[in-house]
């Protein structure tokens, strides 16, 4: 499993997703499809896509990774997941074609979500990459439309160790004559799209030179965002349950995606952009996007585990009012801790600590790492363990940040403040 081992678990080749569905005849041609890739912001703007989708009438499958708490958060159908007796039906299906190709854990979890929306009959799938893009075991569906959030640097011991190098692997799933939305692009980056969409023949648009963010403000937990058009400066205001400031580059992507897919046909009015984006997490199940699990003082947990994720939130940091900062932080061994500890603030009180699987780097590990950087705290051998020290020291205006691994936030779980199964 690539979410435990890491890189020792990554196929480099679509070899195996390939012969899997062949043998289930082929769902990914069943249904229609969105595919996302991106270093950051492909799991919020799937979830957002999807409850768009879903608001409008659709009936949406989402197939998102890694997961939270339970296995089947990955494959849902408007907003609940796949059932235990599919999930189980499925494996006893294929345990010859397993014993077989010896398929990896991603791999057989790819072909068992395209197996269920197809036996589902869902009109359209949200399907985000696992990893990268061109060899990601997602990358046999030819889209309805293409995404790719931004480039960042994450994964560069299989992506490439330049942008344009993970630029590259991220434009893989740009398919012949599918249009492409950009979200973010970087003048190392740009170049890429540009080329790989001519050589398919696919249409191609940046979705920061059609809109622009021209206010925002977070107020009774919600994220209000006023967006203007670049080519007239009408504005539009939206009303976003996904409360990270963070989440206004990832809503100029969706409102571009929206645009293209009306072009297609669909139907996705303004006014059902506008409800669904007030109840993405409602909606879609979506959870640890600076979610609020507490408060008084305030716990707030964030899957960012990346240089630019925690960049991200340390911007949001800056813009938060509290006494005093306490950060909760683990990650895992093959991430790029250093520059993560670097960008961290030097006056929050830090409590080290590591999730349960065999990539997480040990909390004492991180704690010296971190002492280079003036970043103080001590050590925990669990996360809750954390939360109940950091719940004995903090007054109540307080906060409290979870963050630095998908995994540590999905272990967040035994004190009443959990985050919830949708």
């Amino acid at each position: 499993m690539f979410s435990k081992l890491g890189a020792a678990a990554f196929r480099k080749d679509l070899t195996n997703t390939i012969a899997l569905c062949e043998a289930l005849g082929n769902p990914q041609q069943k249904f229609k499809s969105i595919h996302i890739a991106g270093t950051n912001g492909k799991g919020s703007t799937s979830h957002m896509l999807a409850a768009i989708l879903q608001q409008a009438g659709y009936k949406t499958g989402l197939y998102t990774s890694p997961h939270l708490k339970d296995f089947r958060e990955r494959i849902k159908i408007n907003g609940h997941f796949c059932t235990e007796e599919f999930v189980v039906d499925f494996t006893e299906r294929i345990q010859p074609l397993i014993e077989q190709l010896n398929p990896s854990f991603f791999e057989i979890t790819v072909a068992m979500a395209f197996d269920y929306f197809a036996q589902q009959q869902v009109d359209v799938a949200v399907i985000e990459v696992g990893l990268g893009g061109r060899l990601d075991s997602t990358n046999i569906i030819t889209p309805e439309l293409s995404v790719i959030t931004n480039i960042g640097w994450d994964h560069m011991n299989m992506l490439g160790d330049t942008l344009d190098k993970i630029a590259g692997e991220k434009a893989g799933i740009i398919k012949p004559q599918i249009p492409v939305v950009i979200g973010e692009s970087l003048p190392e980056t740009h170049q890429v799209f540009i080329a790989k969409a001519d050589q398919e023949k696919a249409p191609i648009v940046f979705a920061q030179e059609q809109r622009y963010v021209a206010d925002w403000k977070y107020e009774h937990h919600l994220l209000h965002v006023t967006i203007a058009t670049r080519n007239n400066d009408n504005r539009a205001h939206y009303d976003l349950d996904l409360t990270g400031v963070y989440q206004t580059k990832n809503l100029l992507t969706v409102l571009e995606a929206v645009q293209e897919l009306n072009m297609q046909g669909w139907q996705l009015s303004n006014e059902t952009v506008h409800t669904a984006l007030q109840q993405v997490k409602r909606t879609t199940g979506l959870h640890g996007r600076w979610e609020l699990l507490h408060s008084s003082p305030a716990i707030i947990a964030d899957v960012g585990h990346n240089v630019d994720g925690m960049k991200q939130i340390v911007q949001q940091l800056e813009l938060s009012d509290y006494q005093h900062l306490h950060i909760i932080i683990g990650m895992v061994k093959d991430k790029d801790v250093d520059s993560v500890l670097k960008v961290l603030p030097h006056h929050a009180l830090y409590y080290f600590t590591q999730s349960h699987i065999p990539r997480a780097l040990e909390a004492t590990s991180l704690q010296q790492k971190a002492k280079a950087y003036g970043l103080e705290g001590q050590c925990f051998n669990n996360v809750n363990l954390a939360v109940q020290q950091a719940l004995q020291h903090a007054h109540k205006k307080d906060l409290i940040l979870i963050c630095g691994s998908v995994f540590l936030v999905g272990e967040v779980n035994e004190i009443g403040y959990s985050l919830q199964k949708s």
